[in-house]
């Protein structure tokens, strides 16, 4: 099974930029959905995006739509996000998450998660 560890996350003011990492481990990386997932304390863990295995498709959020980007890149073992224009609203612990289905992972089912990374945006 995948290992994830997320990485990238810090304090950036609001319509600043912040861009997180996922490293997977595992020779099975290129053959995974690979997405993200954030959290902020008393609520449930939200999706953010989504990207297929081969990235032919893209998932995103209505929330973070034209602001944020998901991109792999396979022969790394790395998913990133991008994220521009923040907003205080961004502020979580994010997670990066892999599953054998897009459509699983998008609802959360998944079967790798990583630690988290958190994001703060400051008003």
């Amino acid at each position: 099974q995948v290992q994830l560890v997320e990485s990238g996350g810090g304090l950036v003011q609001t319509g600043g930029s912040l861009r997180l990492s996922c490293a997977a481990s595992g020779r099975t990386f290129s053959r995974y959905a690979m997405g993200w997932f954030r959290q902020v304390p008393g609520k449930e863990r939200e999706f953010v995006a989504a990207i297929t295995s081969s990235a032919g498709s893209t998932y995103y959020a209505d929330s973070v739509k034209g602001r944020f980007t998901i991109s792999r890149d396979n022969a790394k073992n790395t998913v990133y996000l991008q994220m521009n224009s923040l907003k205080p609203e961004d502020t979580a612990v994010y997670y990066c998450a892999a599953d054998t289905a897009s459509l699983s992972l998008r609802r959360g089912v998944v079967a790798s998660w990583g630690q988290g990374t958190q994001v703060i945006v400051s008003s």
